[in-house]
């Protein structure tokens, strides 16, 4: 085979998991999959979520994990709306388990395509100071993904990307996404557990659901606190190395 078609293989290996997951992503954004992430949908479709989930017992819970999967994975707005639909349907445990199950295979699926698409190729670019940092995130790699996962200010799709950047073991990528998400999967769940109360008073006030009826200041100080003492360790080794080095 001539070494340009095999240049060609190579770039389509590469780029075809990402291609396509754009174009999944496309796809539901022009056929308007988004307005089902809504929460005046949820709060109109409640009845019929709820009983097509008793109706269809497992099945219903695999396809709930399987949704929430394929939508993390091509960085769908408003994934955390299945969260709660996960904490209506099957309660805190049940839906928060299934919710953080889906979430943490989108993640990786979205990933393995960004770690295959740009992985290497951005990695042997990067030298001098974000070399360094590439090198002390890869020593550090699930406290500091860890740390991520818990803080509730950065963005989730932008933390299922950043790490493909850097040699991150599948494993420990896994581990971090699966551990760090579930307390604020959780708080989440909860929320949608009880989400026929706030649909309720919110009625009786005579005015819509919004976001603040759900997240209070408190649930994401929460949140934000147990990222800062998940990023104790690694910062605390990053500040000792950086310290020995300038002793030597």
């Amino acid at each position: 085979m001539p070494q340009t078609d095999r240049q060609v293989l190579r770039a389509l290996r590469r780029f075809a998991p990402l291609g396509v997951i754009l174009a999944v992503l496309a796809t539901g954004l022009f056929m308007g999959w988004h307005q089902y992430l809504t929460l005046d949908y949820l709060a109109d479709a409640r009845a019929a979520l709820k009983s097509t989930a008793a109706d269809y017992g497992l099945l219903a819970a695999l396809a709930y994990v399987c949704v929430y999967a394929l939508a993390v994975s091509v960085a769908f707005p408003a994934t955390w709306l299945l969260t709660l639909a996960g904490g209506f349907l099957y309660g805190v445990w049940i839906g928060g388990l299934l919710a953080a199950l889906g979430a943490t295979i989108g993640a990786t699926v979205l990933f393995w395509a960004a770690q295959t698409a740009f992985g290497e190729a951005l990695r042997s670019r990067v030298a001098d100071f974000a070399g360094k940092v590439a090198r002390g995130f890869e020593a550090n790699a699930f406290s500091y993904l860890l740390a991520l996962r818990l803080a509730p200010v950065f963005p989730f799709s932008a933390i299922n990307i950043l790490p493909a950047l850097f040699k991150v073991p599948l494993p420990t990528y896994v581990g971090a996404t699966l551990l760090g998400i579930l307390p604020g999967v959780l708080v989440y769940a909860s929320i949608g557990q009880g989400l026929e109360t706030i649909l309720a008073e919110a009625a009786a006030s005579d005015r819509p659901v919004g976001v603040g009826d759900l997240i209070t200041p408190g649930i994401t100080l929460g949140l934000l606190g147990l990222a800062i003492l998940a990023a104790i360790a690694p910062v605390a080794s990053f500040l000792r190395k950086r310290r020995a080095e300038r002793r030597s």
